[in-house]
């Protein structure tokens, strides 16, 4: 789901350091553990998580491809929150039931054919 400034969040999304704690929750891991994947020290995350600091171009970046939002999200709140994004099991989930549509699609389109063909026939032998 999209989401524009003004929709309601919890007032820990409305930061900087606030939206990093929310997308790190949501790829479950610590902050020991992503501020091993950005290559800082965890006082420096804690910093930017606190609020006490922000990160630079090139760290924000990073950071975002590492907690899988764009850094505009991580900015300024703007786009596709973590949690709003599909997992694998519900993409899978979507793309069976599409499938399914289509298989009953074909179906219908088959025996609206062979009803047309019966009603052409009986009205060629009515004449």
């Amino acid at each position: 789901m999209f989401l524009n400034k003004e929709d309601t969040h919890d007032d820990a999304e409305n930061t900087l350091g606030g939206r990093i704690i929310y997308a790190r929750e949501q790829q479950s891991m610590t902050t020991a553990q992503l501020a091993r994947r950005v290559g800082i020290e965890s006082a420096t995350l804690q910093d930017w998580e606190s609020d006490r600091s922000q990160p630079r171009s090139n760290r924000l970046a990073m950071l975002a491809s590492m907690l899988n939002v764009s850094p505009t999200w991580l900015l300024m709140g703007y786009g596709e929150r973590p949690g709003d994004i599909l997992d694998e099991t519900e993409m899978d989930h979507i793309r069976g039931t599409i499938q399914r549509i289509r298989d009953q699609a074909v179906a219908i389109t088959g025996e609206l054919e062979q009803l047309e063909e019966r009603l052409d026939s009986y009205e060629a032998f009515r004449k």
